[in-house]
Parts: C-alpha cells; sequence; structure tokens
C-alpha cells in the first residue's frame, strides 16, 4: 500500500536545542496514528512541518500526489469580521470551490457550465453543507451562527476552527490536541465521528480513553528518535514497559563491560597507538551506550498527613443565578447544600456553562454567592490549579520560581522535599531546572504552575482543568500524587480517565441548578447512564419508532425542479434570518394591538404606539414579500 505521507530520516533544531533526529514513519491510507511526547519534545513542530508551516533541517518528506491535509492547530486564527458559519466555509476544500463557482455561475450572463457544476455539487452534497455544518457546530454547543469570530473565546474559537477542518473531508486529518475546551459528551461525539467512515489522520492528545478507542497506531517521540506500536493505548503501554525493561538491560550490561574495556585502553598509555582501531572505534560506541538514561518517572513521593480538621466546608443552601442578555436567569446553584467530608477526593463533571468553575470559585471565595453562604473550616489550605495561566517571570529560572514559593517541603519523619526534587518529580531535570521561564513550552509553564501550587504544602487541592496542556507522563505523576496525596481533593476535568483515577465520587452538574451526587468514577457514572437511557427506550419504542421514521425533506428535488433560478448560498441564510425576523414582528404588531385596545395607555404612549404600528406593518409587509420571493426558488 503506499502511504499517504512517508518521512524519511527527519531532523529538527532550533539553535543547540535538538528536538529530534533521523526519525522515520509513514502514514497509510485508513491509519489513526496518536503521537505521544512529553511537553517541549517537538509534537506541535513535527505537525507543522508535515502540513507545510515549518521547515527542517535535514531528511525528506514524501507526500501522495494531490493529498489533501485538514490542520487542526492548538491556536486558529481567523478574520475576526468572519461570522462563525462563514468561518466554517472558509477552508472547505473542494466543496469551498464548488460553492465559490457555483456563486460566480450565477452571476455570469448565460450561467455557462450550470449544469455540470449542479451535477457535482449533488455529487459532493454540496448543497446540504450550510446544514452539516450547523449540525456539526450545535454538536460541539457553538448555536450562535452569525456571531462574528472576534466575539469567540479561546475555548469557542478551538471548537469552530475543529468543525471546519472536520466538515472540510481531507484526505488527512492533523489534529493537534482536539478534546481540549470540549466537555466530555463533545468528546464522546468527537470519538465516534472519528471512527467511522475510515477517516485517515494523525493527531496529539493527552486523553487516553481518546487515543484508546480511535487510534489503531501509537507514535512516541522519545529521547530525539520515534518509536512505532501497532496497535492501541492498551497495547503500547505494554509495548512500551517491554522496550524500557529491555533498554535498561542493555544499558546494564554495557556499562559492565565498559568497565573492563576502560581498565584495557587505560592500560599502556604508549603502546595506545598500537591498540587494534575496530576495538577503539567499539569502545566509544559502548560508552555512548552506557552512559544513557532512560528518563522514568521519578518514585512515588510518600508525604505524612498534613493536619486537617474534621470541619472542611459546609455549603449551605446557596444560590447563584447571573443574568443572560435577554434578562432571563441562567442560574448555577439552587439551595445547594453539601457538608465536605475529611480526606474526600470529589470529581465535578457537567457540559460547558453549567457552573463548573464558578461553583470552585465561589468556594475560594473568589465570587460571591447570590443568597447561602460556604463554612470553611479554620485548617483548610486551599491549593488552587486554575485554568489561567499563572503571570511568571520570564527573565526567572525555573528552580528560582518555585523556590520563591518554599525551599522545602516537610514530608515527616525527619524527611524533606526540596524544591529540586519537586521539579525533578514533576519531570523538569535537573539541567532544565536551570533553564529561563521563556524559554518552556506551553505546557512545560503549565507543569511548572503545578509545582509551584504543590509547593505551597496544601491539604485542601482544587484542580480546574488540570488535563489541559498536561502531557501523558506528567498526568501519570499527578494521578500517583493525587492517589497518595493525604488531604482533600476538588477536580474539575474532562479527561475521563484521570477522573476514573483520582475521584471516589462525582458532583454532575446537569445546569440549571441541577446537580446530583454519584456514588463512584465516571466510567461506573456512564454505565449507570447508559442503562438508564436503555431502560427508558424499552419502556416507548414506539416513541423511538416514530422518530426514526420522520420523513427526510429532501432540497434537491425542488432545486431540479427549477433550474433557471436558484437560491445562492447568501439568499439561504438571508431567508432563515427573514423567518426569524417575520416571527418577531408578528409577535411585536399583537402587542401593540393589544395595547391600543386595552383604554389604559396614557396619551404619549398612545401617540407612539399609533405612529409605531404602521410603520411596523409596512416592514413586515416588505419582509414577508420578499421572503415569497425567495421561497419560489427553493
Amino acid at each position: 500500500m503506499v502511504p499517504y505521507i512517508d518521512i524519511q530520516h527527519l531532523t529538527k533544531r532550533f539553535g543547540e536545542l535538538e528536538l529530534f533526529s533521523d526519525i522515520s514513519f509513514s502514514i497509510h491510507e485508513g491509519g489513526r496514528v496518536g503521537l505521544i511526547a512529553r511537553n517541549g519534545s517537538g509534537k506541535s513542530t513535527l505537525l507543522d512541518i508535515i502540513c507545510g508551516l515549518e521547515d527542517y533541517d535535514e531528511g525528506q518528506i514524501v507526500k501522495r500526489r494531490d493529498l489533501r491535509i485538514g490542520y487542526l492547530s492548538q491556536s486558529p486564527k481567523y478574520d475576526p469580521t468572519m461570522t462563525v458559519i462563514d468561518a466554517c466555509f472558509s477552508r472547505a476544500g473542494e466543496i469551498s470551490d464548488l460553492i465559490s463557482s457555483y456563486e460566480v455561475c450565477l452571476e455570469t450572463p448565460g450561467n455557462p457550465g450550470l449544469d455540470e457544476l449542479i451535477d457535482e455539487m449533488e455529487r459532493t452534497q454540496a448543497w446540504d453543507f450550510e446544514l452539516r455544518a450547523k449540525q456539526v457546530l450545535t454538536k460541539l454547543e457553538i448555536t450562535d451562527f452569525q456571531k462574528p469570530v472576534a466575539q469567540l473565546s479561546g475555548g469557542q474559537l478551538k471548537r469552530v476552527a475543529l468543525a471546519n477542518v472536520l466538515l472540510s473531508e481531507p484526505d488527512l486529518l492533523v489534529l493537534d490536541e482536539p478534546t481540549n475546551h470540549l466537555d466530555i459528551g463533545m468528546i464522546e461525539w468527537l470519538e465516534g465521528y472519528l471512527s467511522r467512515g475510515g477517516k485517515t489522520l494523525l493527531m496529539v492528545t493527552h486523553d487516553r480513553y481518546f487515543l484508546e478507542r480511535v487510534c489503531d497506531v501509537i507514535l512516541e517521540l522519545d529521547g530525539k528518535s520515534i518509536y512505532s506500536y501497532h496497535g492501541n493505548y492498551a497495547y503500547y503501554l505494554e509495548k512500551r514497559e517491554e522496550r524500557v525493561q529491555a533498554m535498561n538491560a542493555s544499558i546494564a550490561r554495557a556499562q559492565n563491560l565498559y568497565r573492563r574495556e576502560l581498565d584495557w585502553m587505560r592500560r599502556m598509555p604508549c603502546a595506545r597507538g598500537t591498540k587494534a582501531k575496530y576495538r577503539k572505534d567499539a569502545f566509544y560506541e559502548l560508552q555512548a551506550l552506557a552512559k544513557t538514561r532512560m528518563e522514568e518517572r521519578a518514585a512515588r513521593i510518600e508525604g505524612k498527613n498534613t493536619y486537617i480538621g474534621s470541619k472542611i466546608f459546609e455549603a449551605q443552601y446557596v444560590s447563584k443565578a447571573f443574568p443572560r442578555p435577554d434578562n432571563s436567569p441562567l442560574v448555577i446553584l439552587k439551595d445547594f447544600y453539601y457538608n465536605f467530608s475529611r480526606y474526600e477526593k470529589m470529581g465535578i463533571v457537567g457540559e460547558n456553562g453549567t457552573g463548573k468553575s464558578t461553583f470552585i470559585r465561589m468556594l475560594l471565595g473568589q465570587v460571591a454567592p447570590d443568597s447561602g453562604r460556604f463554612v470553611i473550616g479554620e485548617t483548610v489550605r486551599f491549593g488552587y490549579f486554575s485554568q489561567e495561566d499563572m503571570p511568571f517571570d520570564d527573565d526567572k529560572r525555573v528552580i528560582d520560581a518555585v523556590r520563591e514559593v518554599a525551599e522545602t517541603i516537610d514530608l515527616g519523619g525527619g524527611r524533606r522535599l526540596t524544591a529540586m526534587q519537586l521539579l525533578t518529580h514533576f519531570l523538569f531535570p535537573p539541567a532544565r531546572q536551570q533553564d529561563y521561564i521563556r524559554k518552556l513550552s506551553g505546557g512545560e509553564r503549565r507543569r511548572l504552575q503545578l509545582c509551584v501550587v504543590l509547593m505551597t504544602n496544601p491539604n485542601f487541592l482544587v484542580l480546574d482543568e488540570p488535563t489541559n496542556d498536561l502531557d501523558i507522563a506528567t498526568l501519570q505523576t499527578l494521578e500517583e500524587y493525587l492517589q497518595d496525596f493525604r488531604g482533600c481533593v476538588i477536580v474539575v476535568s474532562h479527561d475521563r480517565y484521570f477522573m476514573d483515577k483520582v475521584a471516589d465520587h462525582l458532583l454532575v452538574f446537569h445546569g440549571a441548578g441541577d446537580i446530583k451526587d454519584f456514588p463512584g468514577n465516571y466510567s461506573q457514572y456512564q454505565t449507570w447512564q447508559q442503562l438508564k437511557e436503555a431502560e427508558a427506550a424499552e419502556e416507548s419504542p414506539s416513541k423511538s419508532q416514530k422518530s426514526s421514521a420522520a420523513p427526510q425533506v429532501s432540497t434537491q428535488n425542488g432545486r431540479n425542479m427549477n433550474r433557471e433560478r436558484r437560491l445562492t448560498f447568501a439568499e439561504r441564510r438571508e431567508m432563515e434570518q427573514l423567518e426569524a425576523d417575520i416571527a418577531a414582528l408578528e409577535e411585536e404588531k399583537a402587542k401593540l394591538q393589544a395595547a391600543l385596545c386595552s383604554g389604559t395607555l396614557a396619551v404619549d404612549e398612545l401617540t407612539a404606539y399609533s405612529k409605531r404600528l404602521p410603520l411596523l406593518e409596512e416592514e413586515l409587509d416588505e419582509k414577508s414579500m420578499r421572503w415569497l420571493e425567495l421561497s419560489e426558488f427553493q
């Protein structure tokens, strides 16, 4: 099988820093490849190189002719004047070109080539592109399709870019952290979407369940080299452990042989020139292997019990709501009561916008409740790892940023953990600890932020989306730390694997102040939810059959009946807006007529309403006529 992309002996350097050296691998049609590496190893740089956005120093990349690549970067950019729906059209590949050609053809006298374009658009289902775009955006909880891109948050913009690249249907999907800024429901939907239809993809993600269920090849970038594992994430873990053990055994044998060969090299210095050249060359190769280090995670930190009293916190009938643009309340909490227990480890899950982060900030005193209160125990010392990046002085060294908080942590029994040891435990080797903060990658800065929080030696850790931008090795270290942590933990996360490892029970935010306590981890909650849905489906089979048998309206037949004139995509959007405007005007008209007939209006109100009514009717007639004009060409 001819590969889509064949990478041979690729090397990339930034000055003296060599990210990877002499790496080779291929991506074949239908392959779903996950790329794993520690932060700062060059994952995103490698994706940029594959997509032609970054140069490389040595090697070659051979791509199949006419290969179409769709790339989701970590920080996508669009023209800020675009609307959400226009952004989805902007990089739609073949379909976008077809739509543009169709629009030009409609504006050209005689419409040359119209029939061929119509046939091609029907073949590629371009007629339904806008509908599909709205369906995907809705799945990603983007519902204001006319909202300017400039008004989107970073997470919303990433979701629009994800929809854009999925809709473009390229030959190869390249995704850099696609699960960031997605809640669990969106991640599960994306899993199903990528698993269907034989899509070819290369992606970087820290979501291990996602890797397990989507990918069939794992590439690991480790020590400037790349290793390939033909299987899912569980297979990768098994084979990687075998590789590490074999490598450690080779290093141990090399070290023993190195000592004997070193003694031979040192004997009779005056005769060194007569030593066999092949044996001297072999000695230097052996020396390099003997000094190789497999950088595995440090041993677990076994700390003492940090004293925390029996009273942790009590949420006493707390309520909180925010006004929406239409002045209706967005309810976060409603008479919420909870008494937190000593050594409890709670996970918080729910869709975006249900109030998870607001709940955390209320607990920490950063947001005031509308009613009720949080009563915090006197012995509680919070350590808060937030979604927002911590501001660091880029001209400081990594070790100094941690030492500013504390030099050591008391582990009990006369044992102390230094700042250097904590950083090493969280995968900052001593040499990296002496680097300036400005040299760190985004993921490494997040890891440093975590170390600063832990160095405060808290007895209650509050972690808001800690898995964003952390690599898998760091997540494994953090999981072990939290499992051994002798204090309280609250964690908000969309990483299901992480939640299963850390949380004893869940608070599930359903929205509108509906919060349920589930006594188990996320996988158990998911199983319970599926059982509930299955029971509900059994109770109402006729309803589901009726839904599945709903007639599908085809817009193509209407188009085929009237080939003389067709709506442009802009006119279709105009027609949808007209429908919304007409409904609003009809409602306003009914209110005005009711008010004018009530006999309760003051003179100035009566005059204003009387002037407004004919203008409103004129506007309503105008929009209705325009809608009728457009409807003739559907």
